[in-house]
């Protein structure tokens, strides 16, 4: 008997052919400290066991998830192409990102306490799948997913809808003064990123903050003239029954946030 997965799907006013889900660590066959639905083979997890949970979630999609090779960068890439080129299965190539207009494509990325990003047009004729660490965000990964998408479909920023998946929430999410200087040193909007800092400790060496990375993303992106938000009420660090979280346990798994046109 197959185990019974838990999945998440997004609240959000994506048209009726979009389709999306995020997985959570329930209901795979991955033994400890991956337990039990891990998606990534990068983690020294059992391979097999990793194999199997692709399987169980292939059941729930159209076509094979378009894998990807996360580096923290800001590279996007057309999913359909990957597609043609035949990068899908297990050869992953290097991206935080992809998008694609054409129907039963499956756009995918891993996260453990990175900011899944899905994005979809009002009109229901492209999505893309972002992943945004603090690195890939402050980089610009989610205006690079917006523009393409844009460009793709010849829609309007307006037109854009966002959805938040499952990241570290911002009464764990603990980073140096760098991180924070690194944000306002890339924005033309220093009052609103410095609200996404809350000044946790400091000492002599360095100062800590607390960094919201949910508001950070949506004031990126409303930048662009996007208008629309949804999700970003989870926390990965506090939630161990459902979420994997690399800064809780480090050695650990990864969920899968998916988008994709019926």
């Amino acid at each position: 008997m197959s185990p019974v997965n838990t999945f998440i799907i997004p609240d959000w006013d994506a048209p009726v052919n979009i389709k999306s889900l995020v997985t959570t660590r329930k209901g795979g066959f991955s033994q400890a400290p991956f337990d039990s639905f891990n998606l990534g083979y990068h983690v020294d997890d059992d391979p097999a066991c990793v194999k199997q949970n692709r399987r169980l979630l292939a059941h729930q999609l159209p076509s094979e998830p378009v894998w990807l090779n996360q580096l923290h960068s800001d590279v996007v890439l057309d999913a359909a192409e990957l597609v043609a080129a035949e990068f899908v299965a297990d050869t992953n190539t290097d991206a935080d990102g992809s998008y694609t207009t054409q129907n039963n494509i499956v756009s995918v990325v891993l996260t453990a306490d990175c900011l899944p990003v899905l994005m979809c047009t009002r009109q229901g004729d492209a999505v893309t799948a972002l992943h945004a660490g603090w690195r890939g965000l402050a980089n610009g990964i989610l205006e690079r997913g917006a523009m393409k998408l844009l460009k793709a479909s010849g829609h309007r920023p307006e037109d854009l809808l966002v959805w938040f998946g499952p990241a570290i929430g911002p009464e764990k999410f603990a980073v140096g003064d760098e991180v924070r200087e690194e944000f306002l040193s890339k924005s033309q909007h220093k009052e609103l990123i410095s609200q996404c800092f809350i000044a946790a400790e400091s000492d002599l060496k360095k100062i800590k903050w607390l960094a919201n990375i949910y508001r950070l993303a949506e004031y990126r992106l409303s930048a662009l003239g996007i208008e629309n938000f949804s999700g970003g009420n989870y926390c990965t660090y506090n939630n161990n029954d459902l979420f994997y979280s690399y800064r809780r346990d480090g050695k650990t798994g990864r969920m899968a946030s998916l988008i994709w046109i019926e």
